[in-house]
């Protein structure tokens, strides 16, 4: 039987509201964390969006909708998916309420529900329109001159002094971003400790993005969960680490190098692969000296193998999957040890890392199929042993200095969410670094072309017209929509002076704008009074023209300038500025700020655009069938696994 449904805006709402109640509690520097359980005894605790909504039980087909647009949005920038959820709430509460404002035309809709639901469809349209047009300009001319881009060197540069920890801004943008997923309890230590993997795996002469990628695509290799021992104990180690364990005794090199050759197939010749099938028939001669005949043939053939292994040196033999007694027993006696079943992720690293190719006929093993390290020992890592193995002059190779990072959490749950964490931290680096949008300079006409003012100068305003470059991060704590909210009710005053329908939408502007300031009341929200404090001051640096958290330098005098403190001497460090946020604004006006550290515009700008996307894909929805089906359901499934159910 097929179930009909016509989901109307505020059955939209509804559903949207009771996800934003699930997330609200833990959201803000004041949020906590949420216990999840399940009848099966299993427990959960975390703060993480991604987790919380992850392991929701949703049967709603909107509600399911809502929580994939955030997670695929969260599965890119590693960030958001919180805020993606309030955003998308106060959006729709603010189209809800301008749709039903609108007069009911009773000759062209049946009903004024029909009359809300175009309208409001209506409305997502020109917001997306809007966005699409107008978002990357205003977040250029608005946004991004009250931040600060970051360099390279900010991603991998060590402070020298202790003073200057919390100061350094790359260090503030992932303690802000590991504070909201961890608490604040680790985020200094894990955010160091980002900080310093980093710095290893800088590639030089290459562009940060590279050097970022290739760590979160090299994730799963790179790092080792260990359970049982608090999170301090988290470190970094020279070389990778292999998950698996030494199938014969491990090599004694006495500081010696090591060659290792890494194999993608099995060793000993197979009489069946695998879906073949062999027929037996009575009678037939010689059939059983065939298969004498293919057994020696086969022992001949591992003979030669590992004969041409030791001729080549070779000690370590790296298995992608698992090899005959027969192999070990050979391997054994040759005094070469073998690791089996090691994952395609470790193997890959392993061939990048080393410069060898893998070896997937075990006849044609040359040269250049051997790795050379620097040594291949066994590592206890917590109840588990693995094999460790570093490189040999890799830095003048690929200038970079491998290590592997070591997460330890007390429980398997709090390890996951910590490695987790690690990775998003690092998505939402390599989201910061990429470029967003096109360039600003169309903004700066449409603002010198609606003041006559300013006409004599349009070209050299828009010669210096900001862009959105890469790596802009801007001060946390609402900064960002406030200062976006103002750039859109300054847009939408400037289409209704110069009446100009090319300018923009006025409206829609101005719905946006009042639906941004829903984020920074909810992070303000155990003190409303903060909220209007640090709106006002945000709006008098607009005013003024100057900088809203004292990131500005005077690079002559190796001074930072200080809103309302004048010049303070601030040393160099190894000719290097350092950023220095300021923790309270001016002292004159008693202004009060959170000092939240920093996050990034690009993030913003994305989370933005999804939420909009997501807001106009549900309001064009009309119909919902539900198509029951008999599904399986798997016995054991995680917390971070999905289950394995029809599609209502």
């Amino acid at each position: 039987m097929v179930l009909v449904e016509h989901p109307n805006l505020e059955h939209v709402l509804q559903t949207v509201s009771v996800l934003e109640s699930v997330v609200l509690r833990s959201f803000g520097p004041e949020g906590g964390q949420v216990l999840f359980t399940r009848d099966t005894g299993q427990a959960m605790l975390s703060r993480s969006g991604m987790c919380i909504l992850t392991a929701l039980r949703l049967e709603n087909p909107l509600a399911r909708m809502v929580v994939e647009c955030a997670l695929k949005h969260s599965a890119v920038t590693g960030d958001g998916s919180k805020t993606f959820i309030l955003m998308l709430a106060s959006i729709l509460r603010m189209i809800h309420s301008t749709a039903c404002k609108e007069p009911n035309v009773s000759h062209t809709y049946n009903s004024r529900e029909v009359s809300e639901a175009a309208a409001a469809r209506r409305l997502a349209d020109e917001l997306l329109a809007f966005v699409l047009e107008e978002l990357d300009d205003l977040i250029a001319t608005g946004v991004v001159p009250y931040g600060c881009c970051l360099s390279w060197e900010d991603f991998t540069a060590k402070p020298q002094l202790p003073a200057d920890t919390n100061s350094h801004c790359v260090q503030k943008l992932l303690a802000s971003f590991f504070h909201t997923r961890l608490g604040c309890t680790h985020r200094d230590f894990i955010s160091d400790l980002a900080c310093e993997l980093l710095t290893h795996w800088k590639f030089k002469n290459d562009q940060p993005s590279l050097s970022l990628q290739f760590v979160n695509d090299n994730f799963p290799a790179l790092h080792t969960s260990v359970s049982g021992f608090p999170i301090s104990c988290s470190r970094l180690i020279e070389g990778q680490v292999i998950h698996r364990d030494f199938a014969t005794p491990s090599p004694q090199t006495d500081h010696k190098p090591v060659k290792a050759v890494v194999f993608t197939g099995h060793l000993q010749p197979k009489l069946l692969s695998a879906g073949e099938v062999l027929e037996l028939r009575s009678g037939e001669q010689g059939k059983e000296g065939s298969f004498v005949q293919f057994n020696t043939w086969a022992e001949r053939s591992l003979e030669g193998v590992v004969a041409n292994l030791q001729s080549l040196g070779v000690s370590v033999l790296l298995s992608g999957v698992k090899q005959s007694a027969a192999v070990l027993a050979l391997a054994a006696q040759a005094d070469m040890c073998v690791v089996e079943c090691v994952s395609e992720d470790e193997l890959s690293f392993f061939a990048q890392l080393s410069g060898a190719r893998p070896v997937s006929d075990c006849w044609m093993i040359e040269p250049d199929n051997v790795a050379t390290l620097t040594f291949c020992r066994p590592i206890l890592l917590g109840a588990h042993r693995y094999v460790h193995v570093a490189f040999n002059d890799l830095e003048e190779r690929l200038t970079v200095k491998p290590c592997s990072l070591i997460i330890c959490g007390p429980g398997e749950s709090q390890t996951d969410q910590c490695a987790s964490a690690f990775q998003d931290a690092i998505r939402m680096l390599l989201s910061t670094w990429e470029p967003m949008g096109r360039s600003a300079s169309t903004a700066s006409k449409r603002t010198l072309q609606s003041n006559k003012r300013t006409s004599l100068h349009k070209d050299d305003q828009i010669r210096n017209a900001p862009v959105l470059k890469p790596g802009c991060v801007i001060p946390a704590g609402g900064t960002f929509e406030f200062l976006l909210n103002h750039a859109l009710l300054h847009q939408a005053r400037s289409c209704l002076v110069s009446d100009d329908a090319n300018m923009g939408f006025p409206a829609v502007s101005q719905l946006l704008a009042n639906a941004l300031l829903y984020v920074p009341r909810q992070i303000y929200s155990h003190s409303p009074r903060c909220f209007l404090q640090t709106q006002t001051a945000l709006l008098s640096f607009t005013q003024n023209h100057s900088h809203p958290f004292s990131l500005v330098y005077n690079h002559e005098h190796n001074t930072v300038l200080t809103q309302g403190q004048g010049k303070r001497e601030c040393p160099l460090v190894e000719g290097k500025q350092c950023m220095h946020c300021c923790r309270e604004a001016e002292k004159s006006s008693k202004v009060f700020m959170l000092d939240l550290g920093l996050e990034s515009v690009s993030c913003k700008y994305q989370l933005l655009l999804a939420v909009l996307h997501c807001v106009s894909s549900l309001l064009r929805m009309d119909t919902v069938l539900h198509i029951h089906t008999q599904s399986r359901r798997l016995a054991n499934i995680s917390w971070e696994g999905t289950e394995d159910e029809a599609e209502d």
